[in-house]
């Protein structure tokens, strides 16, 4: 007894074909790739911004790499090379001030956050002409993705990766106990600020396709979602990786076909798949 008809077979192949003229398209093809490289990146870091709990960090050096962005287009040089530098050392200033200061973290951040985005106002306002390109690094844009970007953030990806790698131990010591991993004498200091570093490099390679308002999101959403289900801090970055992947890749699909900002679509999807896997866990627990 056959269970399908020949419309059914059509229907699929069409459907099939849909899906092939996608990757005809080099831009859909460089957003994909972007995707797929960024998602182990995004998901690691996650794991590790919510077991330090600094979510709101990932929000601060985020925005404030909008400052980096139009300082970038003013000068006329690569705005994400500014966009690196200006993170890089607002994410560190967070950090020391945080540490040394009288002020707490939050609000270390709260002012950073502020005096960035108003650079980036004032930068965009002396600048001659109006960037379109600007605000495609605001809210994301598959348009803009290029074969240099994929190298910068295959690069830099793959530094973030490697460096996380190598003092991955150190990292989790740190996170589940930072006070005995004072009295053990690991460098504590330095290991803040590496961490600060590899958060900041791996916001900037994520603005183009997901944007600087919203890349914050996948700082957090992955490693928050997988930490529903898991304790255990293995599994915990594989379901990580597996949620960055599928917001990414299932994100870019649904923005294409139904004409949405894939930004907006992909950390939609993310939420709705943390929300499955905050239910689950309360089901398992």
């Amino acid at each position: 007894m056959l269970w399908f008809t020949i419309p059914d077979v059509q229907h699929v192949l069409r459907n099939m074909n849909i899906m092939i003229e996608i990757f005809n398209l080099e831009f859909m093809r460089n957003a994909f790739m972007a995707g797929i490289m960024l998602s182990p990146v995004l998901a690691v870091v996650s794991f590790f911004v919510v077991l330090r709990r600094l979510s709101f960090v990932g929000v601060g050096v985020a925005h404030s790499a909008f400052g980096g962005i139009a300082l970038g287009f003013f000068l006329g040089i690569s705005p994400i090379l500014t966009a690196i530098v200006f993170a890089i050392a607002v994410s560190n200033a967070i950090g020391y001030i945080g540490r040394h200061g009288k002020l707490s973290a939050d609000t270390a951040i709260g002012i950073f956050f502020a005096f960035a985005m108003a650079l980036g106002v004032v930068f965009i306002g002396m600048s001659d002409q109006y960037n379109v390109d600007l605000f495609g690094y605001l809210f994301g844009n598959i348009l803009a993705i290029t074969s240099k970007d994929l190298i910068i953030i295959a690069l830099l990806g793959g530094f973030v990766l490697i460096s996380i790698f190598l003092l991955f131990k150190e990292l989790l010591f740190v996170s589940f106990d930072r006070e005995v991993a004072l009295v053990s004498g690991m460098p504590v200091a330095f290991l803040d600020h590496f961490f600060l570093t590899i958060l900041a490099m791996s916001v900037v390679i994520s603005m183009k396709i997901i944007g600087i308002i919203l890349v914050s999101a996948l700082l957090v959403i992955p490693g928050a979602a997988a930490s529903q289900i898991t304790d255990r801090y293995i599994p915990m970055i594989a379901i990580a990786i597996g949620v960055a992947l599928i917001s990414t890749v299932g994100g870019l699909l649904i923005s294409y076909y139904a004409d949405l900002a894939s930004g907006a679509t992909i950390v939609i999807l993310s939420s709705v798949i943390f929300f499955i896997l905050f239910i689950v866990g309360r089901f398992r627990a």
